[in-house]
């Protein structure tokens, strides 16, 4: 991984509730793959995540990508469902790993 910790993005409809229960999940995979202690999540409402997604490596949404992101997207939407979450987890340990 590269130096200094991986900044996440959280995002959902109002930055509370669904990201919540998105960011749980998120810890519990990155801490399960030794990532403990080598990340920070913030939790944003929708509407602030495109001018906030500027000083982030990536971001997890529990909605559809906001447009004019300025990193890359992970769907938080199966962490919601609690089924098919097997994509969205790959894609964040691989921008861990960028």
């Amino acid at each position: 991984m590269a130096a200094g910790k991986k900044r996440i993005l959280l995002s959902c409809g109002s930055g509370i509730v669904t990201s919540t229960i998105a960011r749980k999940k998120v810890e519990e995979l990155l801490d399960s793959h030794g990532y403990k202690g080598q990340y920070e999540i913030t939790q944003v409402p929708l509407a602030s995540a495109p001018e906030q997604s500027r000083n982030y490596d990536f971001i997890v949404a529990t909605s559809i990508a906001p447009t004019e992101l300025h990193c890359p997207y992970v769907n938080g939407v199966p962490y919601l469902m609690g089924v098919g979450t097997e994509a969205s987890d790959a894609e964040i340990l691989r921008l861990m790993e960028e």
